[in-house]
């Protein structure tokens, strides 16, 4: 037995009939490099001999009686791998539209929590003779960057591999009895509250000071939750998504990022922000001041890589879609970014994961329904309009079963008031981007994902002036 943290329980205690709280990922694989050619049953099987690596995937989640605290891992005694790795197919053509409407099929349905929380799907009939892998597994197990972390867990870094030990029998510990539950809840539950006062005061003395940096004239600043501009992306949502991808190449966006002296962050953010206000323009909806963005942001230290939890914290940025030109926007950017994380560093990475873990589990969840069965969100302003997440992923090949991997588009997920998530993965030589959104909010995410090549396309552009402008004044001296 394990118990959640409150970060970890806090994605469960969000997760509404209309809000799901699982992250996705669509891998594109490429059977050719597979030493014996592609089958099924042998992705599976491949998936079966590491889910013992894998904790949560062996485990369910078991509340605590009267939900006195967290919920705790036990161990599923009827694990059945068929369950979590099933078999589908495209129809023809089998490209990224038909994959991505896969996709939002998948995502649009809830995970069983009867079961461990997770499932795979191994989708054939892609084009060229491709197959993909669509896995989700619920945010309580798992962020971003702990998924990019286990990633090499079941994925290889070569074709052929040298074989790896059996895995042991599955011997599940047996499940804790309501009293002990109970007896160990009350224990943590009073201990936990001890942090309380001294939490309040050091986030008070934390916004105080980011107030007193804002008063200086011109100074940049972060982006302020509870006041954002209203957008198509924002108002209640119902379970059904649309997802659609997009992808720029990562060497380009790192030549942009040279001239300009600003990071591979500042330049994803800037092109997102221009593919947004191109999108919103089309739509009548553009705002005359920024957006606001939820950035999460790991603080995941070097002993907790390799652990499949949340260790996140969120920052929150402009996104300067009011600014046409794409110089403009990627100097402001590169400005309110910086502001964006000292703020960040001021609050604390650490403060997020303390008041979750003080989060009443009843109560929580009690408002979370309400305020998502009322549709509060169409009746305030948002507190962000959409949540944009950054994870590196691995620069070199690696493989499934022996298919090498092409591309890896992840996805986070919609919530109730900003129905759209753009969620970025470095592989290889490529930047991936995956688009979760709420459809009855956003039906033409796939409009969004189309905007992406010609805004970096102009960023690209500008770089190249810039760079051509300081060889001719480099020749001239």
């Amino acid at each position: 037995m394990e118990r959640l943290s409150g970060l970890d329980a806090f994605f469960l205690y969000l997760e509404t009939p209309a809000m799901h709280t699982h992250v996705a990922l669509t891998a594109v694989l490429d059977p050719s490099t597979m030493p014996d050619g592609y089958s099924f049953a042998r992705v599976r099987d491949h998936i079966g001999s590491r889910v013992h690596l894998l904790p949560p995937f062996r485990r369910r989640v078991l509340d605590v009686p009267l939900r006195l605290h967290h919920p705790v891992w036990v161990d599923d005694a009827s694990f059945d791998l068929d369950r979590h790795v099933r078999r589908a197919a495209l129809p023809s053509p089998g490209g990224s539209h038909e994959l991505a409407e896969f996709t939002a099929r998948i995502a649009s349905i809830p995970l069983d929590k009867t079961r461990p929380l997770w499932e795979m799907w191994v989708v054939e009939g892609l084009e060229g003779g491709r197959f993909a892998l669509v896995a989700k597994v619920h945010h309580c197990a798992m962020d971003g960057a702990s998924g990019a972390d286990l990633m090499p867990t079941l994925f290889d870094l070569e074709a052929e591999p040298a074989a790896a030990e059996p895995p042991p029998p599955f011997e599940p510990e047996p499940v804790p009895d309501e009293w002990e539950l109970v007896g160990q809840a009350g224990v943590e539950r009073l201990r936990s509250f001890g942090s309380l006062v001294p939490l309040a005061r050091r986030t008070g003395g934390a916004v105080a000071a980011i107030r007193r940096t804002r008063k200086v004239p011109d100074a940049p600043a972060g982006g302020t939750p509870l006041v954002a501009p209203r957008t198509p992306f924002n108002g209640a949502i119902t379970p059904d998504r649309s997802v659609a991808f997009a992808q720029v190449p990562l060497d380009q966006v790192k030549h942009v990022r040279s001239v300009f002296g600003c990071t591979v962050n500042d330049v994803l953010l800037a092109t997102c922000a221009l593919a947004v206000r191109h999108y919103l323009m089309a739509h009548d909806a553009l705002p005359t001041e920024p957006l606001v963005t939820a950035c999460p942001v790991s603080v995941r230290a070097e002993d907790d890589h390799g652990q499949m939890n949340n260790r996140l914290s969120v920052l929150f940025t402009p996104l300067h879609t009011e600014l046409a030109d794409p110089v403009a926007c990627l100097e402001t950017t590169r400005a309110t970014a910086a502001a964006a994380k000292q703020e960040h560093e001021t609050i604390g990475p650490d403060t997020l994961t303390r008041w979750a873990e003080l989060a009443d589990p009843r109560t929580f969840s009690l408002l979370t329904d309400l305020y998502s069965r009322s549709g509060l969100a169409d009746r305030h302003r948002p507190i962000l309009n959409f949540v944009l997440s950054n994870i590196p992923g691995p620069s070199f090949p690696v493989y499934l079963a022996g298919a090498e991997m092409v591309r890896a588009y992840p996805m986070g997920p919609a919530l109730e008031g900003a129905g759209l998530n753009v969620t970025v993965l470095s592989y290889r030589d490529s930047v991936d981007l995956g688009f979760l959104a709420a459809t009855a909010l956003v039906p033409d995410v796939d409009d969004l994902a189309a905007a992406v090549p010609a805004a970096f396309g102009t960023l690209l552009d500008a770089a190249d002036e810039r760079a051509a402008e300081v060889g001719h004044a480099r020749a001239a001296r």
